[in-house]
């Protein structure tokens, strides 16, 4: 856009020095006709007698005048003076005058100038005013495109509100002591259904002994729980531990031994997923990660959620 004005300013200077020499070229063509007004007329014929501009008396001899002075007759004060001689050439043409088409030619480039000039500003015009009216129009598609983002993350967060939530805790198992057991509850809004679950066992120094991922290589399927309906608030149980699974897991008495004295930890992990009954078949499912720490006391037990961060996912 701004090359365009460029552009136009250029040809806007060069016409407005066509129509400041338009005029004076034409003014003088029209003078370069004309011949000098102080020679006479042609055909002007010389008086008989008459030689360079000075009068003879005729029947005297040519080139002598009437009354003849000698130089050295010399009447009055002024005697060094010489009279002037004024000769006339032959008389120049009479001036032409200024053709009528010349002057129609001349006022129809002055129009066009001038039509010119005006066209070139309306265009300069109408430009500057389209470049206005884009840029306001590129502003009003960003604010519309801001609005349309604000709306649609809106949405998404309505969405998400709206969906279910399945969370899994390790809480007491009733009437059962030193065992516990890991519930699947659904906090969110709209009814899930269970498609997999999935848990596996692992003994470390530490959490930051554990994979960076869970590795499900001999994960355990929990079959009855494929199909379950969890309505909003609902629950369910996942899987349960006990003093006695301590045994079965470790096998060996030095091992148990150095789970009582923390020197080596249990700690229990799974996945589970889950779909939205409202959202469509083809919709992606959710997944939710869980790790638990089974604290092996001499007398009591105790377990918490514990893990990486790579062990508690939710999608």
């Amino acid at each position: 856009m701004c090359y365009i004005c460029a552009m136009m300013r250029k040809g806007l200077a060069m016409l407005v020095v066509l129509l400041a020499l338009a005029p004076v070229d034409t003014v003088a063509m029209g003078q370069a006709g004309k011949p000098s007004a102080v020679a006479p007329q042609s055909g002007t014929a010389m008086q008989p007698g008459t030689i360079s501009g000075v009068a003879t008396q005729p029947g005297a001899p040519q080139g002598t005048s009437a009354n003849p002075i000698s130089p050295n007759d010399c009447i009055g004060a002024n005697c060094d003076y010489q009279p002037s001689h004024i000769s006339i050439s032959t008389a120049a043409p009479a001036t032409a005058p200024w053709p009528v088409q010349e002057r129609i030619a001349w006022g129809a480039n002055i129009v066009l100038v001038i039509l010119g000039y005006v066209g070139i500003m309306m265009a300069l015009s109408l430009l500057r005013k389209i470049e206005r009216q884009t840029r306001y129009g590129e502003e009003a598609a960003e604010a519309a495109a801001q609005s349309a983002k604000a709306a649609l993350l809106h949405a998404e967060a309505m969405v998400r509100a709206e969906r279910p939530w399945v969370l899994v805790t390790a809480e007491p198992t009733r009437a059962i002591e030193n065992s516990f057991t890991v519930t699947a509850t659904n906090r969110g809004r709209s009814p899930a259904k269970i498609v997999s679950a999935l848990h596996e066992f692992a003994s470390a120094i530490d959490e930051a002994s554990l994979p960076k991922h869970p590795e499900m290589r001999q994960a355990k399927k929990t079959a009855e729980l494929a199909s379950v309906i969890l309505l909003p608030g609902e629950s369910t149980s996942l899987m349960a531990f006990s003093r006695d699974d301590v045994a079965e897991l470790c096998k060996t008495e030095e091992r148990i031994k150095r789970v009582a004295e923390w020197e080596e930890k249990i700690y229990l992990y799974g996945k589970l997923t889950y779909r939205d009954l409202t959202a469509s078949p083809d919709a992606e499912a959710h997944e939710s990660g869980w790790c638990c720490w089974y604290i092996h006391g001499r007398q009591k037990s105790g377990m918490v959620m514990a893990g990486p961060p790579a062990y508690n996912v939710h999608t």
